[in-house]
């Protein structure tokens, strides 16, 4: 038997409604919903260089421009470049003890672009400072910066005495006698000065660009001259300097390399992380990583008949239990307007609220229960339903026996004694199993109707007991057991002819 493990041939419908294999979806303990990668907030946790390694704060990597002050990538193909040793000769050659100088310059092993190519010198240094090709733009774009700045910080401040003025609070006593402050510092002595000190120091607006009516002349070498697209950069090379936008390769320098990020995931609806990794850039181990494939049985295929349109075929499929508790799974019919999960959802008009059951946190040091309750924040998130596109052309035949999958075990791997748990299966159904892993089979029938060589779509849902660990409290110390529904859609194959 050959097992069939492409990730687009079953898949899991997330609570927004998309479909993503089981590899590709989170589940949350805390709502016990399953999310996806659209349906999550992603956050920012730290920034670090993917080459040295190197952790920045935040602010450091904004005035950075997201990118490594040590380490560069070829502006040809994009690799990282290396620091390779070359030799300068000795500065005294008559002088036998002098010795040769070591030099340093970068150079790409994939391309072999060298920093020597572009006339680069060679540094002293492995970690020494290369030189920068010097944007001649610069100081017209940072007056342009410096304005916008200057107006966004006065319209924020003319929104902030809006707003005061219509609560009936006045900034200062001339926006309430209507006096104003040039006329008030006259009466008392004082220059007639701006009193703001932003309006003092406020950068100068910067001029207006001019279009030339000169402009340069066609060079006639684009007509006379053969071209060399050897010596003409690409529209990616000339995008990853902006600022130059170079148009030959002997142009091209060495680009910073860009940060990389770690990021955690939180689940809009109860705010918990789902994915957490460690703050070190060199551990690539996680806080939190609650995927759905440490939680959720997986459904794997195993065979399947030839579809023939209105026959009954047989299919297998394989349940995997990956938790540590015992589960027992449940064939239901597939539902496309229930979502599934097993909270309580309340429909209004074109929104669907969700609304996660209270939690009472445990009390502290005698406090009352109540009083911590109240802060508690118990989010409410108005989650709008999305439909699920997926159609399907097969319906299958839905059992009334229940699979029991024991909880999984690492040693019973390398067990061949075959333990079956004394579990007293249907034979029609399970057809065989060992440890947490078992076969059932179903029966499968394409509609009627359908052309040669159709994608065959099945679905049904899956009911499985979930043992949730940590919604325990003092007062209950056992774990909190409920019926899970996970919506699974099959991709059997193309249809086939008649015998």
């Amino acid at each position: 038997m050959s097992y069939i493990v492409s990730p687009d041939v079953v898949k899991y419908a997330c609570t927004c409604g998309l479909l993503k294999p089981i590899s590709c979806l989170y589940f949350c303990r805390y709502c016990c919903e399953l999310r996806c990668g659209f349906c999550v907030c992603h956050e920012v946790d730290s920034h670090f260089c993917g080459k040295c390694c190197e952790n920045l704060p935040s602010s450091e990597a904004r005035l950075k421009k997201n990118r490594c002050g040590n380490c560069y990538i070829c502006p040809c193909c994009q690799q990282e470049l290396s620091t390779r040793i070359g030799s300068k000769g000795p500065s005294n050659p008559e002088d036998p003890k002098s010795t040769p100088k070591k030099m340093y310059y970068l150079s790409c092993l994939y391309c072999r672009w060298s920093s020597r190519d572009v006339g680069i010198p060679d540094q002293g240094a492995a970690t020494g400072g290369w030189p920068e090709r010097e944007n001649v733009h610069a100081n017209r774009l940072q007056e342009v910066i410096e304005g916008y700045k200057a107006f966004i910080t006065a319209q924020r401040q003319q929104k902030e005495r809006e707003k005061k003025k219509q609560r009936g609070k006045f900034i200062s006593y001339t926006d309430r006698t209507g006096v104003t402050a040039a006329a008030l510092r006259k009466r008392i002595g004082l220059p007639a000065e701006v009193p703001n000190t932003y309006y003092r120091n406020r950068p100068k607006p910067p001029e207006v660009a001019i279009a030339r009516e000169e402009v340069e002349d066609f060079p006639e070498d684009l007509l006379t001259k053969a071209l060399n697209l050897m010596e003409i950069t690409t529209i990616d090379q000339r995008l990853l300097q902006p600022d130059l936008q170079p148009t030959t390769v002997d142009k091209l320098f060495p680009i910073h390399k860009q940060l990389s990020i770690k990021r955690s995931l939180r689940c809009r609806s109860c705010e918990h992380n789902v994915s957490k990794p460690e703050y070190n850039p060199n551990s690539v181990k996680f806080k939190i990583q609650l995927f759905a494939y440490y939680h959720i049985p997986e459904v794997r295929i195993v065979t399947v008949e030839p579809l023939r349109a209105g026959k009954t075929a047989e299919l297998i499929l394989k349940f995997t239990n990956p938790t540590q508790h015992q589960t027992v799974i449940t064939f239901l019919p597939l539902d496309l307007t229930d979502k599934g999960g097993d909270g309580d959802r309340e429909v209004v008009g074109e929104t669907q609220s969700l609304n996660l059951p209270e939690k009472q946190p445990p009390s502290l040091g005698g406090q009352p229960s109540s009083l911590l309750s109240l802060s508690s924040r118990q989010p409410s998130i108005t989650i709008k339903p999305r439909p699920i596109r997926q159609a399907t052309n097969c319906s299958i035949a839905i059992p009334g026996s229940k699979v029991i999958l024991p909880p999984r075990d690492d040693a019973a791997e390398y067990d061949d004694s075959g333990e079956t748990h004394n579990i007293q299966d249907d034979t029609k159904l399970v057809v065989w199993r060992k440890s947490n892993k078992a076969f059932v089979k179903l029966a499968v029938t394409p509609d009627d109707g359908l052309e040669l060589n159709t994608e065959i779509v099945a679905g049904f849902t899956m009911q499985h007991i979930y043992t949730n660990t940590i919604a325990t409290t003092v007062e209950n110390k056992e774990p909190d057991r409920h019926d899970h529904n996970v919506r699974v859609f099959l991709s059997l194959g193309n249809l086939v002819g008649s015998e």
